[in-house]
């Protein structure tokens, strides 16, 4: 009776080879399956590149961090350096609030910042290059606040060791705030650091 089993055995896995079902004695992990890298475009968005104006970035979210993404904004020539600064950050916090495009959506881009956030120029008693925004940069989400700090740090908007002094539409002093490293690897967790502005 023994030698009948023992026989079994090699036919049953003979019957199983030929049905194409092949045991395995290690168990096999073959991990997550592959998925579109995020944040990567196909190449420049056609809206950007056929847009006359002055080249410049903004920082979008992408995979819980910031990334920038290629813009472009008019400015009137011969326009003073105050009202330039006051002109590119306008234009600046317009395309924040603006929606990605299609491509930059499909890629994984997004925005917090809201549509109707507007920003305007220091009020008396402020330093002369603030700018106040029409919610107070601590009512604003941890992503939003990244998003405007270090888009504004990167333009005309800053200041020449690239900050940016910030405030809101109420009589609370506007502050200096800095786009940090961590800030833009991790803007939903690390604030962008906040001083005293000189001149307040």
């Amino acid at each position: 009776m023994r030698g009948r089993a023992l026989l079994v055995v090699p036919v049953l896995a003979a019957l199983l080879a030929g049905c194409g079902i092949r045991s395995t004695q290690v168990p096999t992990d073959f991990g997550a399956a592959p998925s579109r890298v995020p944040c990567a475009l196909s190449g420049p968005d056609v809206s950007t590149r056929s847009s006359p104006g002055i080249p410049v970035q903004v920082f979008l979210l992408c995979s819980s961090q910031l990334v920038t993404v290629d813009r472009t904004v008019r400015i009137p020539d011969g326009t003073a350096e105050a009202r330039q600064r006051m002109l590119v950050a306008q234009a600046l916090l317009g395309q924040l609030t603006e929606a990605p495009s299609a491509q930059e959506e499909q890629a994984g881009y997004s925005t917090d910042v809201r549509g109707g956030t507007t920003v305007g120029g220091p009020r008396e008693g402020d330093p002369e290059n603030a700018l106040r925004l029409s919610t107070p940069p601590q009512s604003l989400s941890a992503y939003a606040l990244a998003q405007i700090v270090c888009t504004f740090s990167e333009s005309a908007a800053a200041e020449d060791d690239g900050s940016v002094v910030l405030g809101g539409p109420d009589g609370a002093p506007p502050r200096r705030y800095e786009c940090t490293p961590e800030v833009r690897s991790r803007p939903g967790t690390e604030t962008p650091p906040a001083t005293k502005a000189d001149g307040t």
